[in-house]
C-alpha cells in the first residue's frame, strides 16, 4: 500500500482503529482522515460514564496514531467514484487511490406528535443521546431540570438513565417492548433487570411506545400509545441507531440496510471499502464494538496486501445495564416451555440480588446464554459458545463458579479475556504486564467496554481491578 493516498471517512471507533492498524502495518502510507465531530476519536461505549461524572471526555479519549492526517469538524458532501476525489464542506478536493467509509450510525427520532418543529428541530428539552456533544447538553439540561423521560429501555437508555440518576433527578423510562433490553435478554431475565432498575429509584413503563411529546416552546412530558402520560422536563431519546448510508447511497454503491460489502469489506466500487456499524456483511449489520474492530484488523490486512477474509463474527455481548454487568450472546428465546429433542434450557433466576442466568444447549453445544448479575462463569460459557465443541453431561459448572475450572485465573492460554479486542489469557500472561494499565497499552484488554478489568485483574494476580485509564496508543 506504500505511497498510496487512503481517505478513511468517519474518526469513530472503527475509522481509529483502523488507521492504527494500517500504521502499524505500513507506516509510510498517506492516511486522510475526515470527521464529522470536531473532537478526535473516543471511546463512545463509555459516553454514559461521561454523562454520569465518573469520567472527563478527555478520559475517553482514543490514542491518535501519529502519521494520519486528520481533518475534524468537516463533513463530507459528495464522493466523485469516476474521479477518486472527496469534497468537504470547507471546500477541501481530496483525491484518492483507496476510500474507506467508517461513518457509523445516526441516532433514531421517532416520528411522533410534538416531537419536533416545521425545521425538524427537536423540541427544547429533547435530546438524542450519541456523541460527547449531546452528553454536553444533556448535562447542561440536567442542571435545570427535575424530571427526566428515557424514551427507550434498551441498553443505551439505561445507561443514559444511569447517568441522569447521577444528577438527582426523577428517571423515567419509557420502552414499548413487554420487557427491558429485550434485543440481549428474553422475559424473565428483563424482569429480574427491572427489579434492579425499579430498585434505583427509576420508573419503568412497559408495553406501550410513546406517540407524542407533549409542550409548546419547551417540552413537558410524554404521551404514551395506551394513553398514559409520563411528565417531564427533560426528554432523552434513546430508540436505537441506523447505519449512516446517505453519503454512499448518493454515490451510486450498493446499499440495503448498510452498505454492502463482501468478505474483504469491499463495496460494490473495487476502490471503496466500509465497515463498522454503516457496513453490512452477508446480510449482517453490527452494532458492537468487537465485530467493528475485527473488521479493522481485517482490512488492514487487506490494504496492505496481506490475503485475508472477514467470515463475520460471533457476537459476544458484554455490557453494563445500570451498574449489573450482562453477558448475553447467540439464541436466547427457547425457553422452558419449547423443549424438543435435543434442546436443553437451563436457568437460574435469584431476583433479589439481581441475579439471572440462563444456557441454551442444542445437541450438546451452546448455542445461546445470559449472565446478569453474576458473571463468574461468563469465561467458561464464552469458550464453549465460540469453540462449539460438545459440552459434558454435568452442565451446572457453566452457571455456578466453583463448579468447574476457574476463569481466568487459571484460564488456558487460548481462552478469550477480553472479548472486545479478542485478547486471550495467553497473550495477557506473555506481555509481561503487572499493572491493569500496562495491560491495556500492551494487548488493549480493558479498552473496549471495560467489563473485563475483573477478569484481567484476576489473572494479572491482582485482588482489585479498577478501571484503568485509558490507553494511549500510537503508531
Amino acid at each position: 500500500m506504500s505511497g498510496r493516498r487512503v481517505v478513511v471517512i468517519g474518526n469513530g471507533m472503527a475509522g481509529a482503529r483502523l488507521v492504527d492498524e494500517l500504521r502499524r502495518r505500513d507506516p509510510r502510507s498517506h492516511i486522510t482522515v475526515v470527521g464529522a465531530e470536531a473532537r478526535p476519536a473516543y471511546n463512545r461505549v463509555l459516553l454514559s460514564d461521561v454523562l454520569a461524572g465518573k469520567r472527563q471526555a478527555t478520559d475517553i479519549a482514543l490514542g491518535d496514531a501519529a502519521g494520519a492526517d486528520r481533518l475534524l469538524g468537516v463533513r463530507v458532501v459528495q464522493v466523485d467514484r469516476e474521479a477518486r476525489t472527496v469534497f468537504t464542506s470547507e471546500g477541501d478536493l481530496l483525491p484518492y487511490d483507496v476510500l474507506v467509509l467508517a461513518t457509523g450510525s445516526t441516532a433514531v427520532v421517532p416520528p411522533v406528535h410534538g416531537i419536533a418543529g416545521p425545521t425538524g428541530t427537536l423540541l427544547a428539552g429533547v435530546h438524542v443521546f450519541r456523541t460527547l456533544a449531546d452528553c454536553d447538553a444533556i448535562a447542561a439540561e440536567a442542571g435545570r431540570a427535575q424530571r427526566a423521560v428515557v424514551v427507550g429501555g434498551g441498553l443505551l437508555g439505561l445507561e443514559a438513565a444511569r447517568g441522569l440518576l447521577q444528577h438527582g433527578l426523577q428517571v423515567e423510562v419509557v420502552h414499548g417492548m413487554g420487557h427491558l433490553m429485550d434485543v440481549q435478554l428474553d422475559a424473565l431475565g428483563g424482569a429480574v433487570l427491572r427489579r434492579s432498575v425499579e430498585a434505583l429509584g427509576v420508573g419503568v413503563h412497559l408495553g406501550s411506545f410513546a406517540s407524542s411529546v407533549t409542550g409548546t416552546r419547551a417540552v413537558t412530558g410524554v404521551g404514551l400509545a395506551d394513553g398514559r402520560q409520563v411528565p417531564g422536563d427533560l426528554v432523552v431519546l434513546a430508540c436505537g441507531v441506523r447505519p449512516e448510508v446517505t453519503l454512499a447511497r448518493a454515490a451510486g454503491l450498493d446499499v440495503d440496510r448498510g452498505i454492502v460489502v463482501d468478505d474483504q469489506l469491499r463495496t460494490s466500487d473495487p476502490a471503496v471499502f466500509a465497515l463498522g456499524e454503516c457496513a453490512q456483511h452477508r446480510g449482517q449489520v453490527y452494532g458492537l464494538v468487537a465485530p467493528a474492530w475485527e473488521q479493522a484488523t481485517v482490512l488492514a490486512e487487506v490494504l496492505t496486501g496481506r490475503p485475508t477474509s472477514y467470515a463475520g463474527s460471533r457476537t459476544v455481548a458484554r455490557l453494563k445495564a445500570m451498574d449489573l454487568e450482562v453477558a448475553a450472546m447467540g439464541e436466547t428465546g427457547p425457553g422452558l416451555d419449547d423443549i424438543e429433542e435435543g434442546l436443553e434450557v437451563l436457568q437460574w433466576a435469584d431476583p433479589t440480588r439481581h441475579v439471572y442466568k440462563k444456557l441454551v444447549v442444542r445437541d450438546g453445544v451452546v448455542t445461546g446464554a445470559i449472565l446478569l448479575g453474576d458473571l463468574s462463569t461468563a469465561g467458561v460459557v464464552t469458550q464453549a459458545f465460540d469453540r462449539g465443541t460438545p459440552l459434558p453431561l454435568e452442565r451446572l459448572h457453566l452457571l455456578f463458579a466453583g463448579l468447574g475450572r476457574a476463569i481466568p485465573a487459571d484460564a488456558a492460554d487460548d481462552d478469550v479475556i477480553c472479548t472486545c479486542n479478542a485478547v486471550t489469557a495467553g497473550r495477557l500472561r506473555a506481555c509481561g504486564a503487572r499493572t491493569l494499565a500496562e495491560a491495556a497499552l500492551a494487548t488493549r484488554a480493558t479498552t473496549g467496554c471495560g467489563t473485563c478489568a475483573s477478569s484481567v485483574a484476576a489473572l494479572l494476580g491482582k485482588d482489585e481491578a479498577p478501571a484503568p485509564e485509558p490507553a494511549r496508543r500510537s503508531a
